[in-house]
């Protein structure tokens, strides 16, 4: 434990509130607050700043922070796009629906701002990279492009969406990844720490973190 960095310890003594803390039934009294409770708890999160494709080539960008990768043989990433409205999905949703294909795109701080605006609502068809400020880029094996200004894109495409309940998980095989030079070493393909800022969704309507504040606890043999 010696290669972990101090943090500091919370004592609350013998007070019993505290050891039983707070119990919140997410199937009960709680369930219309399951969304801000999870959210809140549930941090961070990474951001996928998701590309689509219509088919008339327009490209629709949207982030998401109900995302994260969960294998790699094969490897696959998931996240869950809600609706515009009650019954009326998101341009991302639509788009993969009709092509199958999007691309994730990783958000750091340089375009953690421009991410955040792509979350406006525009009209259907209007590209929202144009209107925050991104740019594209060609992907290789999938329609939809990648953005040029972020630090890595993975080009994927859709295994299988799943419905449940009112929840929209879609999950993508990754086929390609598009890394910027510098961020790994290019003999054993370790992420450079200095190299990656990335961000995190955290808790509140506008609550995000930085990725620098980085510590080592060394796992057992």
């Amino acid at each position: 434990m010696s290669a972990m960095t101090q943090l500091p310890r919370l004592s609350f003594g013998n007070n019993a509130a505290y050891r039983k803390g707070m119990r919140l039934d997410l199937e009960g009294q709680h369930a219309e607050q399951a969304y801000k409770i999870l959210t809140g708890l549930v941090t961070p999160r990474p951001i996928a700043l998701v590309t689509t494709q219509d088919d008339g080539g327009r490209v629709n960008a949207a982030p998401f922070s109900f995302f994260n990768v969960f294998g790699s043989s094969p490897p696959i990433v998931a996240f869950a796009p809600g609706d515009r409205d009650p019954e009326v999905p998101k341009d991302t949703v639509r788009n993969i629906r009709k092509n199958h294909e999007f691309v994730v795109n990783l958000v750091d701080e340089p375009i953690a701002e421009r991410m955040v605006k792509c979350a406006a609502s525009l009209d259907y068809g209007i590209s929202e990279l144009e209107h925050v400020g991104l740019t594209t880029v060609a992907s290789e094996r999938v329609k939809p492009p990648r953005i040029a200004e972020a630090p890595a894109s993975l080009e994927c495409r859709e295994w299988g969406t799943l419905q449940i309940g009112d929840n929209r998980l879609v999950i993508g095989t990754v086929s390609l990844v598009h890394v910027r030079n510098g961020i790994l070493d290019p003999e054993h393909l370790y992420v450079e720490r200095d190299a990656y800022s990335v961000v995190g969704r955290m808790h509140g309507p506008d609550g995000y973190i930085k990725t620098s504040d980085f510590f080592r606890i060394e796992r057992p043999d």
